[in-house]
């Protein structure tokens, strides 16, 4: 027994152990804080934790005797409750039982309800299939009955229509035509049955005999051959307008073709082609003509037809039609006698008609009955758009909720526009020639007044004027544009833009280019003049201030040209044709433009280069090695800083309109004066400590006065931009460093090298070669210098090879100025 309590023990707790979710569940029901009731219960630990030290042993025996009591307690419980559950299998099928009754019970009602239920649902069907029966003989009898009365009423019907037809009693027919035809619509479905359809060819009888009758009065009405009957037209042929309403539309066509004709025909014997009274020169005759026979029509025949008829507007209408087929032919006829004037006046004449038409009749009989609403164009800034009005006639009036609305063409507006002036698009070539010649002719102009005129007269207050020709040429082109755009949007706008592109080209070559000041030498190459000319200490010649002010004058027109180039570039793709509008680029026109702007800007940089020139060569032939102590600037620093304080206000206020080239101007000069400054720098040799020390002052005042460049002279200093700032600021820092490389001992010859990579960081041989020559040192000592300063060189990286080649094969500034010394003292010589 002893051998088995310990299996016995092992066995009690394994079946003890329960699953976790079980034991969460009876933790959950039956909460405890007691240890004994713990999942993980150690009897060991409980043990210690009643006896915690040998002294606490001594209650063992009353710690045993609770535990004993604890112990039967449980074992009472436990012995109720399985006491308690002895009966509860009995109660359970005792109350399984009654609810088997129960349900049982309720099934057999509700059979009892659905039973009834069928019942009263037959009953219903029963009492309501009576019901039914009676609902479909009503409305059978309530058809017949109608079908009846429409039957009589469309028998009767047909027997009046016949004797009325015969009696020609229109007023009455119309009225009962229509409800006939109504009426016979409700026996579409009935066409099978004998009676119905011979009704049926009765009334398309009477039509066919109404239509054909109706047209016979219109003939008799209105001969084709003789002249209207006396007395107008009859109450008779007004009824049988209403009456054609309702028969075939094409008895309608028939009526009015017969009567437009008619009353056209007058105009085709008077305006055929060999009648004077046919060409160009006197078109106002024919639309006189139809205004005058509107106007009887109205008198006459207005009453006659109905009104949603607009006969009017058809006449109208056919006037144009057969006006531009005439004006066609006879124009094909005598195509040489078309002369531009009388075009124009032709064409101005047949447009001013079309915006009559439009302002007198809304175009609901032109295309398919309906007028197209024009698309609104885009939102343009084109200064061609103000002031765009043609004729009188033409003129849209704008409310003042309207006024800041973008202004529409005006051709989609006139749904007329077009109908007859298109006839003149094949011979809008004399017009484009005619445009070219003008223009010829203007650029002329343009070059003799500014030779007559002389250049414009200095007046900085204005901030540098624009050509008064360059205004005149972009009015008439938008006068040209607006002309052309009301004759056609189709090829002879792109013929009108090529002949835009020709003079602008020319006005920009000739006027602008061809004006600006010559210079004694140009970039290209060197003249005798230059060569021969003595530079050394003489005076360059520089432009005056009427000569500035034109190269100012001639930058500000070509900026102008430039952005009105883009502009009138914009305004004609929104006149041309959709599919034309790729076929208009003037990229060529504006980059040439571009190109004055550039060539102005450069002339106006190299005469103040050139001006501070000689103060440069000045610096360079000073003896720099007897300087003794240092001063105020040097002489030619006051020189310099003189000569921009006299060229850069004139140059900004007569720029004042174009901030953003005067701007380019400062940065093109910055770049060109400063390598210059460095270059003249090399040549000041030998240079004393002292020497160094004054050149070192002098630069820092260049600098100082470069920086303020943009605003120097002006009453209002503004902040020089950035982009030239850092320009200035980088090109004489490096002409500061040199002075300082040049300033440091070159003893020890290592420190000096390492200073001179550390200051300029520069890695070519040339430049540190000037560096000793300004220092003064002997060519022994050069050398040694040199072949140290290549041991120093840090490694050079990838690829530097192949740019050191490069540098070698492209001369420098510096070079290139060497080398045009040299020849100009060879040309001498030889000379």
């Amino acid at each position: 027994m002893e051998e088995d309590e310990p299996e016995l023990a092992a066995g009690l707790e394994a079946a003890l152990e329960l699953a976790p979710a079980v034991q969460a569940a009876i933790e959950q029901v039956f909460p405890s804080q007691d240890p004994l009731d713990r999942a993980d219960f150690n009897a060991v630990e409980y043990i210690n934790t009643l006896f915690p030290t040998e002294q606490s042993l001594a209650n063992i025996d009353e710690v045993v005797n609770k535990i004993r009591l604890k112990i039967r307690r449980l074992d009472d419980n436990i012995r109720t409750v399985v006491r308690g559950q002895t009966n509860v299998g009995q109660d359970g099928r005792q109350a399984l039982e009654e609810a088997q009754k129960a349900i049982q019970q309720l099934f057999g009602k509700i059979k009892d309800i659905k039973d009834k239920a069928e019942k009263s649902e037959q009953m219903v069907k029963d009492i309501t299939r009576d019901i039914k029966q009676l609902d479909h003989a009503k409305r059978h009898l309530t058809t017949s009955i109608t079908t009846l009365n429409h039957l009589h009423m469309l028998a009767g019907g047909v027997d009046s229509l016949e004797a009325m037809t015969r009696r020609r009693q229109y007023g009455e027919v119309a009225n009962l035509l229509q409800g006939v035809v109504n009426v016979l619509e409700h026996f579409n479905k009935y066409m099978g049955i004998p009676q119905i359809r011979q009704l049926s060819e009765r009334v398309k009888a009477a039509q066919n005999e109404l239509g054909q009758q109706i047209l016979a009065d219109f003939e008799e009405a209105f001969p084709s051959q003789g002249t209207k009957r006396p007395g107008g037209p009859s109450n008779v042929l007004r009824d049988a307008c209403l009456v054609a309403n309702v028969l075939d539309p094409r008895i309608k066509q028939e009526i009015i073709k017969k009567f437009i004709k008619q009353h056209l025909s007058e105009y085709l014997v008077l305006f055929q082609e060999n009648q004077d009274v046919a060409w160009l020169d006197k078109i106002d005759r024919r639309y006189a003509w139809i205004k005058r026979q509107l106007v009887d029509y109205e008198e006459k025949y207005g009453r006659m037809f109905p009104q949603e008829w607009c006969m009017t507007e058809r006449i109208a209408v056919e006037f144009c039609h057969v006006t531009r087929t005439e004006l066609s032919k006879i124009m094909r006829t005598r195509a040489k006698e078309i002369e531009v004037k009388l075009l124009l006046f032709a064409i101005q004449r047949t447009t001013n008609f079309e915006g009559l038409l439009a302002k007198r009749f809304s175009g609901c009989t032109l295309g398919d009955g309906t007028v197209k609403k024009p698309d609104v164009p885009p939102l343009s800034t084109n200064p061609f758009l103000e002031d765009e009005a043609g004729t009188e006639t033409d003129k849209i009036v704008i409310e003042k909720s309207d006024a800041e609305k973008p202004k529409k063409p005006k051709a989609p507006d006139n749904p007329f526009h077009g109908i007859v002036s298109k006839c003149f698009e094949p011979h809008l070539y004399v017009y484009i020639e005619s445009q070219d010649k003008n223009l010829s002719e203007l650029i002329d102009r343009f070059v003799a007044d500014f030779k007559a005129q002389g250049p414009p007269k200095p007046n900085v207050d204005e901030g540098g004027a624009v050509l008064p020709s360059c205004a005149d040429l972009f009015v008439y082109y938008k006068k040209c544009m607006v002309q052309c755009s009301q004759l056609s949007t189709g090829e002879p706008m792109i013929a009108l833009t090529t002949i835009f592109q020709k003079y602008l080209r020319e006005y920009a070559w000739k006027i602008l280019s061809g004006n600006l000041p010559k210079t004694t030498s140009s970039s290209s190459g060197l003249t005798i003049t230059s060569l021969l000319k003595e530079k050394e200490g003489s005076e360059v010649a520089k432009f005056t201030l009427e000569e500035l002010c034109l190269i100012c004058s001639i930058l500000s027109t070509a900026e102008y040209c430039l952005a009105t180039t883009q502009q009138l570039e914009e305004k004609l793709k929104e006149k041309v044709d959709a599919s034309l509008v790729e076929r208009i680029n003037l990229t060529g026109e504006t980059d040439t433009f571009s190109i004055v702007i550039s060539n102005s800007i450069q002339l106006l940089v190299q005469d103040l280069d050139a001006a501070c020139d000689p103060a440069l060569t000045a610096m360079s032939k000073m003896q720099w090695q007897n300087v003794e102590h240092v001063g105020d600037q040097s002489p030619y620093v006051t020189s310099v800083i003189l000569h921009i304080k006299q060229n850069v206000p004139i140059i900004r206020d007569n720029l004042a309109s174009t901030r953003k080239y005067f701007t380019q101007f400062c940065i093109k000069f910055a770049n060109s004066f400063i390598p210059k400054f460095i270059n003249h720098l090399f040549k000041c040799k030998p240079i004393s400590m002292v020497g160094a020390e004054q050149l070192l002052l002098d630069t820092h005042s260049l600098k100082m006065v470069l920086l303020d460049l943009p605003s120097i002279g002006s009453q209002v200093v503004r902040k020089a931009p950035a982009s030239y700032t850092r320009i200035v600021v980088k090109g004489m820092t490096r002409a500061e460093m040199i002075l300082k490389v040049v300033m440091a001992p070159h003893e020890p010859p290592v420190v000096f090298v390492d200073n001179y990579i550390k200051l300029l960081a520069d890695c070519s041989t040339d430049t540190f070669q000037k560096i000793l020559d300004m220092k003064g040192l002997k060519r022994s000592e050069q050398s040694s210098m040199l072949d140290l300063f290549r041991q120093r060189l840090p490694a050079p990286p990838s690829g530097a090879e192949s740019t050191g080649s490069l540098s070698l094969s492209a001369p420098t500034p510096e070079q290139e100025s060497s080398r045009i010394r040299k020849l100009e003292k060879l040309i001498k010589k030889r000379l």
